[in-house]
């Protein structure tokens, strides 16, 4: 599951115990990504906390299927099995479309987004150059954001997910979490209840 130490759902006690019942899916299934912050709990109070806000929230404006889509990308540009599978599954699930589904994974494997609107096209742009050259990233950018029709508040929403993804991504990679014994493309689904953490 990782390579550091884990503690299991039926290990847990206490804290760490009500944090797990707190994210678990069926079955009492917690995903191995937010396990692997059981020797310090409180590192996965701030994970779920900015994972649900970030991308599980009702006053996001964006489609949730395209905030899904900027982290399947900034996950296989960091070369991250885990979120992809994860949630290239969430992103099925909201598109309810095979075929849509099908065409974003070949354009993100093939780094080709012509065929989308070219305001989202725009915005995984920026996702790209801030996930592999932050610094280079300037006001321009976001210039570019603006007058390709997103408001401010939406290119806050298209920052939040990519750097989210970036440090989901190096939590897993860096400690070498697998999907083993996960259920793939579970998701907090109650969006209006930022407390509420369960996976379905």
């Amino acid at each position: 599951m990782s390579w550091i130490k884990v503690i299991s759902f039926e290990e847990a006690t206490g804290k760490l115990k009500r944090l797990y019942t707190k994210v678990t899916g069926p079955n009492n299934n917690v995903d191995n990504i937010m396990m692997v912050h059981g020797l310090r709990p409180h590192t996965m109070v701030g994970h779920m906390s900015l994972y649900k806000n970030v991308l599980h929230n009702s006053n996001n404006t964006l489609p949730k299927w395209f905030l899904e889509t900027i982290g399947v990308y900034v996950s296989t540009l960091n070369n991250c099995d885990y979120c992809i599978k994860h949630h290239f599954r969430g992103l099925k699930r909201l598109l309810a479309d095979d075929k849509k589904s099908n065409q974003l994974k070949r354009g993100i494997e093939k780094d080709d987004f012509s065929f989308l609107e070219k305001k989202y096209a725009t915005a995984l742009v920026y996702a790209k150059k801030l996930t592999l050259k932050a610094s280079d990233v300037d006001e321009q950018d976001i210039i570019s954001l603006r007058n390709i029709g997103f408001t401010d508040g939406e290119i806050l929403e298209i920052n939040q997910v990519i750097s989210y993804f970036n440090y989901a991504n190096r939590t897993v990679l860096g400690l070498g979490v697998h999907t083993d014994g996960d259920i793939i493309g579970l998701s907090p689904n109650d969006s209006d209840d930022e407390h509420n953490w369960n996976h379905q």
